[in-house]
């Protein structure tokens, strides 16, 4: 509370190896919970398709809330993190890398809206 008292925006996030209940338990007070798909510290990790679970978890505790993932996300990857319940995605390697940024950026949003839509 103090955070948005402050005048901010509150998040919270874990890392793969830390249990999702504790991020449920705050996710009614933040504006984003980030469940991360790899181990962070560095970018180009392969993308761990076992947090989806925590995702999915989110999803179902707090349907309006802003889930959001980090870790390995790209075309090759995107369906299964939209499909849990992402609606936010931070991708580096992915865009950065890509002959057309623009159309990887494009790709990634038009399959967490597909799947936002599904879920309506």
């Amino acid at each position: 509370q103090r955070i948005k008292d402050a005048g901010m925006k509150a998040g919270c996030g874990i890392k793969p190896n830390t249990p999702v209940e504790p991020l449920s338990d705050l996710a009614g007070s933040l504006e984003v919970s980030l469940v991360m798909t790899v181990e962070p510290g560095f970018g180009g990790q392969k993308f761990m398709v076992d947090m989806m679970p925590k995702v999915e978890y989110l999803r179902k505790e707090h349907p309006d809330s802003n889930i959001e993932v980090d870790g390995g996300l790209s075309p090759a990857t995107i369906e299964h993190a939209a499909k849990a319940g992402a609606n936010m995605i931070v991708s580096g390697s992915a865009v950065v890398k890509a002959p057309n940024a623009a159309a990887v950026i494009k790709e990634l949003r038009d399959v967490v809206k597909k799947w936002r839509v599904a879920a309506s």
